[in-house]
């Protein structure tokens, strides 16, 4: 499955220089008129999210899908915002003495397209824990060099496992990273290959989530902890958790269909309290 890319180069180039220039509050209402330029033009993201919301039964009119693309712009901005002032972000963490306790003990991260989990990141600067992110590295060079030329302390934490390695690189990295007690973040909710799907009940409806985290976690008998990070309001995020641990016990594939399901269900509550934060802009439900 390909993902298209949302944003570009010069757009978030130039957002980020007016960012430096006249502050967050005229980039935060700039997002406005830029919004509704995507809800003008980009007609394959109203059919997806016309799909969305009708499966997740909320109704979709023209503001609530003006609103949906508002909210992603704003997270877009705070992914690097974030990065040179993280000192302006509130992230809200429920019960975050425990949290910061289970991710001192190394674990998969599992994250989701959902909210601020860009931003997240920055949040746990102070606790100096390495986090590795796999992902596939498909960022528009504008804005991979935007990335790169922003200095911040998360560059000496963050370190991106590049899925286009190869399975065996790959593999090795994340291996060795929860071999050192290391975070390894993956995202549960969009499996980079037809091989990792699997379907789970989504609201309903069959949804193909992303095993590979889950079956990692059994094999390297270690924890899963989701994160779920909400966008709230003006540089304010709500992150909520769940930790799941694996039986060893038990089977493979009932401990991973156990725990999909769990944090399926877990990601239909924070879908259902802020709908306009998922940024899967594609039919989630069509195999």
């Amino acid at each position: 499955m390909s993902i298209k890319q949302r944003g570009s180069g010069w757009s978030i180039k130039l957002v980020y220089n007016l960012y430096k220039l006249f502050g967050y509050t005229f980039i935060y209402y700039l997002m406005y008129p830029v919004s509704y330029f995507y809800y003008l033009k980009a007609k394959d993201v109203k059919e997806a999210l016309s799909i969305y919301y009708q499966q997740i039964g909320q109704e979709f009119t023209p503001k609530v899908h003006h609103e949906h693309l508002r909210h992603f712009a704003i997270c877009m901005c705070d992914r690097f915002v974030s990065s040179i002032s993280p000192e302006h972000y509130n992230f809200d963490i429920e019960n975050a003495d425990e949290l910061q306790n289970n991710l001192q003990k190394g674990g998969i991260l599992l994250l989701s397209h959902y909210g601020g989990w860009a931003s997240s990141a920055n949040c746990f600067g102070s606790l100096n824990l390495k986090i590795n992110i796999v992902m596939q590295e498909v960022l528009m060079q504008g804005i991979k060099d935007i990335e790169n030329s922003i200095k911040s302390k998360k560059e000496s934490y963050i370190h991106i496992i590049d899925t286009k390695k190869g399975g065996i690189t790959v593999t090795l990295e994340i291996a060795n990273a929860l071999s050192a007690n290391e975070l390894v973040a993956m995202m549960g909710d969009r499996a980079t290959s037809d091989k990792g799907k699997k379907g789970v009940l989504f609201f309903g409806k069959e949804g193909y989530f992303n095993k590979n985290p889950f079956e990692i976690a059994y094999k390297m008998d270690k924890p899963l902890i989701s994160l779920f990070i909400s966008y709230v309001k003006p540089q304010c995020y709500k992150i909520d958790y769940i930790k799941l641990a694996m039986n060893k016990e038990c089977r493979m594939d009932e401990e991973v269909n156990r725990c999909m399901k769990i944090y399926a269900n877990r990601f239909e509550m924070n879908i259902n309290n802020y709908p306009q934060g998922w940024f899967n802009f594609y039919d989630f439900w069509e195999k």
